[in-house]
């Protein structure tokens, strides 16, 4: 007997059973679902390698091209002003070229741009390539999240879509290290381009393993493509012995999608503003921007923040082997701290589908704060408590916007919205949150000369709090609820 027609989340849901009928209690990844998982992961990898690596580089870089604070602040910037534009307006061309187009495309731009970065001769080409890598980067934002999570079982949705972003965390760490390595064994000005090339063949190869993966039934339905949806989720669940062995999708109006299927097929940025949709994008941007602000404010500026408040500010930038000596030190710091980040994300990803999206978000916005808190208190404290409150605080911060906003923050924008405008919900949410991410990279060195550390933590002490309150607010729990069902 013909199993009837089934909607694509209904067959990606599916749980087989043994022969007499007894369900197997769980729905087995197939090779190819682990394919997608694997090449998303890669792309959160690059962003925390590239964004964090600059933490390191960025010394030698002003060094290299004698910049003044400003042009510094452009340099820090750069990339995260890429990856605001490539989210909005690369990342939201998911939804008319389809999930698996933009996700090579995206890693095509990123490996050429990196490629051209290490071999930068002026400090306008450098601006220019690492704006072009943060631009591929923005478009992954969204990317990833749908590929993964448009193919993936609802229930695991939470844990498999930030076990993939934990691989940022992973390459924030990476790459202080790589950093450190390099400048350890080649102490010259010019190490930062040997940092960068680096990238460049693992990309090429990623970009190779896109190029084969399937696309996204959920896409494919929303356009009206039925044929060729079916033949993708068949290619999707292809396992041994075949499990289902046929796929008959369901029409979308009678599946409750039938905005799509009834002459629209794909919402415009207006659903995003108007209700029901304006709450979903006021949920996944607002919170989201804050926690940037504190997020690559304390990533990126760790060596710098480390330096100053430790006491080695004062060796002369004019003495290069004082400089990468310095440098040197502050990676080590930073590299201790971000395997906080590490930790924080390992615990977020086996517990958003356990506690919920929101509260864990509540939670972090409110551990950051405290963290930011005990490191304000470590610069009016005499040693050796301060640098234990100093190490302390950051390690706790690292640990909650991980466990939290960082995460649950990605999580929720690839979530909220309807599958016809997810990619521009998710896309605009990724750009409005790198708006702060800009702002504090642009911001920071000169805020840290003029105000000073103690008045900057304080700042990112309240946003934090802000992103808590937010939160609540707005809050829409997506934990265990289909695709299909969200944002209707």
């Amino acid at each position: 007997m013909t199993d009837p027609p089934r909607s694509v989340q209904s067959y990606i849901d599916q749980t087989p059973a043994w022969p007499d009928g007894t369900p197997t209690g769980f729905i087995p990844m197939t090779a190819m679902q682990w394919r997608i998982w694997l090449l998303a992961s890669a792309g959160k990898f690059f962003e925390g390698l590239v964004v964090f690596m600059t933490g390191v580089a960025l010394p030698l870089i002003v060094k290299d091209f004698g910049l003044s604070p400003a042009e510094k602040g452009i340099v820090s910037a750069a990339p995260l002003a890429g990856i605001m534009v490539g989210a909005i307006t690369l990342g939201g061309l998911a939804d008319i070229y389809g999930r698996r187009r933009m996700f090579v495309v995206e890693m095509v731009v990123f490996a050429l741009f990196l490629t051209g970065l290490t071999w930068s001769p002026s400090y306008g080409w450098l601006v220019v390539f690492l704006f072009g890598v943060g631009l591929a980067l923005g478009c992954d934002y969204p990317t990833a999240h749908l590929v993964i999570s448009e193919s993936i079982a609802s229930k695991d949705r939470g844990k498999l879509v930030l076990s993939a972003f934990a691989f940022q965390a992973i390459g924030a760490l990476v790459g202080t290290v790589v950093g450190f390595v390099i400048l350890s064994e080649l102490p010259e000005i010019r190490a930062w381009r040997w940092m960068y090339a680096t990238a460049i063949v693992p990309a090429i190869l990623v970009v190779l393993g896109r190029l084969r993966i399937s696309d996204s039934g959920h896409w494919l339905m929303s356009q009206g493509r039925k044929a060729e949806a079916e033949a993708e989720v068949a290619r999707l669940l292809e396992r041994e012995p075949p499990y289902p062995k046929e796929v008959r999708l369901i029409d979308p109006s009678a599946a409750g999608q039938g905005t799509a299927a009834r002459g629209r097929r794909a919402g415009g940025w207006r659903d995003l503003f108007v209700l029901p949709g304006r709450r979903a994008t006021i949920l996944a941007s607002v919170p989201w921007f804050l926690q940037d602000l504190g997020t690559y404010g304390i990533g990126i500026f760790t060596p710098t923040i480390l330096v100053k408040a430790i006491g080695h500010e004062n060796m002369s930038d004019n003495n290069i082997s004082a400089l990468i000596a310095r440098d040197i030190l502050a990676a080590k710091g930073a590299a201790l701290l971000d395997v906080l980040l590490i930790v924080g994300i390992l615990a977020a990803v086996l517990l958003a589908d356990r506690l919920g999206r929101i509260r864990l978000q509540i939670a972090g916005f409110i551990g950051c704060a405290m963290g930011l808190g005990l490191a304000t208190l470590s610069l009016h404290t005499p040693e050796p408590t301060r640098t234990v409150l100093l190490f302390g605080g950051f390690m706790l911060f690292n640990f909650m916007t991980n466990v939290g906003p960082n995460a649950q923050t990605y999580l929720l924008a690839g979530e909220v919205f309807a599958t016809e405008v997810r990619g521009k919900g998710a896309g605009f949410a990724a750009a409005f949150a790198k708006v702060g991410a800009v702002m504090t990279a642009f911001l920071f060195p000169v805020l840290l000369a003029d105000i000073g550390v103690d008045l900057l933590l304080m700042i990112l002490i309240a946003s934090s709090l802000l992103g808590a309150w937010v939160t609540w607010q707005f809050r829409i729990e997506t934990t265990g609820v289909s695709l299909e069902k969200i944002g209707r």
